[in-house]
């Protein structure tokens, strides 16, 4: 079953990093515009405006209750009927990114209720604006506490890449299937495959881990 794996792995390889790149470029992109939507919609929730908080309850819930996929398909085949057109990478990284926010934003949110009300209490008594003391006393502190959870959805991200091949992007997942296709030898190529994401993974999880255990040493 797994004859000649070492010797296609090496022939293969090139051309599956050239797929490795993709998923690690359309990764960064998706985390880059997922984490700044994701605090936009969690500074929102925890707004003094209740219909801006509500609003944006309501939004990420429905980003939450649509596959990712649907997202990715109403990006690429949909908005071009609406004069949007966007590349295959575009949209999977915007699709991927906006699923993303829904998550990161309730990351982000949990972090910024988790500090101590006392702490606006005592930034307003000194004439600091609310504003101000979101960024300088609540957010600083918020987002050490969120730091591990966001790791988590770091390497959830990356694996969730792989969804992005249903509109053609080729990244590594999509790379696989394509060599697969030709070589006939769907075994040797998908282990191939995940042990490629595994390494991919493994830095991820190891800076999970680490920051995890950082930020139960500093909460002593």
């Amino acid at each position: 079953m797994f004859e000649g794996f070492f010797s296609q792995a090496v022939e293969y390889f090139p051309i599956l990093m050239e797929g490795a790149w993709t998923t690690i470029g359309i990764t960064l992109c998706a985390l880059l515009i997922s984490t700044l939507l994701g605090l936009f919609w969690a500074l929102l929730r925890v707004s003094s405006v209740r219909w801006l908080a509500e609003g944006s309850r309501y939004l990420t819930n429905a980003i939450r209750g649509i596959p990712i996929i649907v997202i990715l398909f109403y990006l690429y085949f949909v908005l071009p009927e609406m004069g949007v057109d966007m590349s295959a990478f575009q949209a999977g990284a915007m699709g991927l990114g906006l699923a993303y926010s829904a998550y990161m934003a309730e990351v982000f949110r949990s972090g910024i209720q988790a500090i101590d009300p006392g702490q606006n209490e005592a930034a307003h008594s000194i004439g600091m604006s609310r504003a101000m003391t979101m960024r300088r006393v609540i957010l600083p502190q918020a987002l050490k506490i969120a730091l591990p959870p966001y790791s988590n959805n770091m390497i959830m991200l990356l694996k969730d890449s792989s969804q992005a091949s249903i509109i053609t992007v080729v990244e590594l997942s999509m790379q696989g299937k394509l060599i697969a296709a030709a070589s006939f030898n769907n075994a040797n190529i998908f282990t191939l495959v995940a042990l490629m994401y595994l390494c991919l993974s493994l830095p991820l999880m190891g800076l999970a881990g680490w920051l995890e255990r950082k930020y139960k040493r500093s909460a002593r």
